[in-house]
């Protein structure tokens, strides 16, 4: 899609990616040009910023003082509309081979919208509990410009400013 469109976009919250078919698609993917922005809360064996391989892919780990267990997969398909999945599955073998897990499509176009429009970038907008991998396997602190506010995804979550801004239908 990114081939055919030009706005191949990967945004994936989980906690853990070390499957090697996975980390082979996001290396292929980053290879075409499709910008990969990864939030791994825990152990990641993909290397980003490597020239040739995962030059456009980004990984942060967000630690806070919450534990967080979501998993979403979000795909901008070249222009063609996002979808979203929600899941339980980490990206690891054992989750993915061995594992009954779940993962299904937001067909709500609103929760799809608010995810993708809202709380994602919210999640790449922080400051506070962010940790960005290096190509070398470290993992560095993420700086806040100065003249701008700090910002903590977690706090923001929690608060009445991140509230659903729709009613669901039951």
């Amino acid at each position: 899609a990114h081939k055919r469109g030009g706005q191949g976009r990967l945004i994936f919250k989980t906690n853990a990616l070390v499957d090697p078919e996975i980390i082979r698609a996001l290396y292929r993917a980053s290879h075409a040009g499709v910008a990969v922005d990864l939030i791994i809360r825990g152990i990641c064996c993909l290397r980003p910023g490597i020239p040739g391989v995962s030059e456009h892919i980004q990984v942060r780990s967000i630690v806070g003082r919450f534990l967080e267990h979501s998993r979403v997969y979000y795909f901008a398909n070249g222009g063609a509309g996002a979808e979203v999945l929600l899941g339980s599955a980490d990206l690891m073998e054992r989750n993915l081979d061995h594992r009954i897990e779940v993962l299904f499509p937001l067909d709500d176009a609103r929760l799809r919208d608010y995810l993708a429009t809202t709380v994602l970038p919210a999640y790449l907008r922080d400051t506070v509990n962010t940790r960005i991998l290096q190509a070398d396997g470290r993992y560095e602190r993420v700086q806040v410009v100065k003249g701008e506010p700090a910002f903590d995804v977690q706090q923001w979550m929690a608060s009445a400013e991140a509230a659903v801004p729709v009613r669901l239908q039951v």
